[in-house]
């Protein structure tokens, strides 16, 4: 009995220290799996058609690979000179650029004092500067730092590969895995399928969408570096609680002090289309799909944008809704929980 003990012990130990050093050593490409799994759902669908016409699960998967790097690394190799010369433009531009007078036509009444219009001048003027700085260090960096995003890609399309070519299987391995019974394991695969698309569709999408909106109103305007404010305004829009009046709200004042008052105006006006947009459309996709309270997706993406990154936007609200869905499970009653529209009933 004690040796039987023994060896029990002995096992757990030994599991729990290879989980540990499993987790070092998956720890710096983690995001790169993670990426590599969320890009295989989504174009799962596009495999799943393929393959029914192909036949093969190593050719539809190879295709669908190829036709992912052809659709990231071109863009990537011709748009980083064009993001990085037009980054380094509006840094210039930004050490330039006159803050004192905005503030006293915006604020004439506040800003009457000279020096005291100097100082807070100067602090902003710091801010953009920090802000530029940091943007063109980022973007420069994508080229500095070309060999390890490179093995980071590899990762990726490598995971990507495998997911999406054996995915049935590896559910099937994951189900194995849990302790839980058969309609426990259908809610928490069908609510993590529910909630990944809708924050995938909901943040992504829209803030997409968002940003393209409103960098058709800095082209058609003629606003300088139009192409990167849009992509700043993308990323920005993608982002839980920002949005692209960040990039151009200062941009329509900018135009404002130019002189451009046309200009102006016709950038808000589609500034303001995509804020009506994103109004309209994601509270929709990401509360409906998702069948969870608003405050919980909410609190899910700004959590894990802190906690994993990027990626939190995605990741935060799955785990939050793997802690409601067993704390129904542990509640066991028959009406609608707090924070999830349907009853989870333990079988």
């Amino acid at each position: 009995m004690e040796d039987e003990y023994f060896k029990k012990i002995m096992t757990s130990i030994i599991l729990i220290v290879l989980i540990v050093l499993t987790f070092l050593l998956l720890k710096p490409i983690l995001l790169s799996i993670i990426v590599g799994i969320i890009l295989a759902y989504i174009l799962s669908p596009i495999y799943n058609w393929l393959y029914k016409k192909i036949k093969s699960k190593n050719f539809s998967a190879s295709i669908i690979c190829l036709f992912l790097i052809i659709l990231i690394i071109i863009p990537f190799w011709f748009l980083t000179p064009i993001i990085v010369n037009q980054s380094l433009r509006l840094y210039i531009a930004v050490q330039q650029i006159d803050v004192v007078t905005p503030l006293k036509l915006i604020f004439p009444s506040f800003f009457i004092s000279d020096s005291f219009t100097e100082e807070v001048a100067g602090m902003i003027h710091s801010f953009l500067v920090k802000m530029a700085n940091y943007l063109v260090d980022s973007f420069t960096n994508l080229i500095l730092n070309f060999p390890t995003l490179f093995l980071r890609a590899l990762v990726v399309f490598f995971t990507f590969y495998f997911v999406i070519r054996d995915k049935e299987e590896l559910l099937e391995y994951i189900k194995g895995l849990l302790p839980f019974s058969k309609e426990v394991e259908k809610k928490l695969f069908d609510s993590s399928k529910v909630i990944i698309s809708s924050v995938i569709y909901g943040q992504v999408v829209v803030g997409i969408l968002q940003g393209l909106i409103t960098g058709v109103g800095f082209i058609i305007f003629q606003v300088p570096n139009a192409f990167l404010l849009t992509i700043l305004a993308a990323m920005i829009s993608i982002l839980p609680l920002l949005g692209p009046y960040l990039v151009w709200v200062p941009v329509v004042i900018y135009l404002f002090i130019a002189g451009n008052t046309f200009s102006a105006i016709g950038v808000s006006l589609f500034g303001l289309t995509s804020s009506i947009i994103d109004n309209f459309l994601r509270p929709l996709i990401v509360s409906r799909r998702t069948k969870l309270h608003s405050s919980v997706v909410l609190i899910g993406m700004v959590g894990g944008l802190f906690m994993f990154g990027v990626l939190g936007f995605i990741l935060g609200p799955l785990i939050l809704a793997y802690m409601l869905i067993i704390l129904e499970l542990y509640r066991n009653k028959k009406g609608p929980g707090m924070f999830t529209e349907q009853p989870i009933n333990k079988s």
